[in-house]
């Protein structure tokens, strides 16, 4: 169910929200009689209540991949969602955003040297997979909007690939990690939104042969994936007091070790009986002092 705000003007009919406009002082007005308005709640969408909006108009302005986005993004299928200008104008910069992305790397060329990766190799790639298996599964269980926020993270991702990339124009093997990451976005992306992913990969695959919908669905190779090692934010009596950095896994000994020796939290406990210690894998520690 689309929900959207109501409102009212001065004579107590309902007014469309492309009646209305924001004034100076942040109220809203009649568009042609400057007219204050009364804001009523969000709720459904209904002719009654005039509370709805064109999907032509918003489709002629941002793209029919756009409302599709936006609607996936906010909501699980399950809960009604808030139908926003600003949310659609979001979305709508986030295609661009990821268009441009494919914009600054061209033909599609992900042959890796034989060199050993540099770090933002690694990370881009851990990301790219991570990406693939997350979004796999999210489309799986219908979790739509769960797909969205991990593209979401492979597109930041790749932001800052690029400018990694500016800084060390010479890494050829992150040129590679970015040209298979994007390529995974393309793909990841397209149930979601057809037209772009496939003028992005227009923009890869310039021969135009190859169409998005007749490529394979991309698979995630768990070595890639893995995570070579967890931040673990440290605790005493609650309070995040320092941080230390662990491989995945490691056994709550080490661990407790390693986070009584960071230094702030070595300091804080100096004198202290502990009387419990809290481990919560791969997450937190957390310290209890007496008195």
């Amino acid at each position: 169910m689309v929900t959207h705000e109501s409102y009212r003007a001065p004579d107590g009919r309902w007014l469309y929200p492309d009646e209305i406009t924001r004034g100076p002082d942040g109220g809203m007005v009649l568009t042609d009689t400057r007219e204050p308005v009364t804001v009523g709640r969000v709720e459904a969408m209904s002719k009654s209540k005039r509370n709805t909006v064109d999907p032509g108009a918003i489709i002629d302005r941002y793209g029919a991949d756009t409302a599709r986005w936006f609607i996936l993004s906010d909501n699980p299928p399950e809960r009604d969602m808030e139908w926003t200008e600003a949310g659609v104008a979001g979305a709508y910069r986030f295609t661009q955003r990821l268009y441009r992305l494919a914009e600054g790397i061209g033909a599609l060329s992900p042959v890796f040297p034989d060199e050993p990766p540099t770090d933002a190799t690694r990370t881009l790639r851990r990301a790219t997979h991570q990406a693939i298996a997350s979004v796999t599964a999210a489309l799986d269980s219908f979790s739509f909007n769960v797909a969205v926020a991990r593209l979401y993270e492979l597109a930041a991702a790749l932001a800052d690939a690029e400018k990694s990339a500016a800084a060390n124009p010479a890494d050829a093997s992150l040129a590679a990690a970015r040209a298979e990451a994007l390529d995974a976005a393309i793909r990841l992306s397209a149930p979601m939104m057809p037209h772009l992913a496939e003028a992005m990969n227009a923009l890869l695959r310039p021969d135009g042969e190859t169409l998005v919908a007749q490529m394979p669905w991309p698979e995630a190779d768990a070595a890639l994936a893995a995570v070579a090692e967890v931040t673990i934010g440290v605790q005493v009596m609650g309070k995040l007091r320092g941080t230390v950095t662990m491989a995945p896994g490691s056994p709550a000994d080490q661990v407790l070790a390693a986070a009584e020796r960071e230094p702030n939290v070595a300091r804080l406990l100096e004198g202290k009986r502990v009387v419990k210690r809290i481990h919560v894998p791969d997450r937190i520690v957390n310290f209890v002092v007496a008195g």
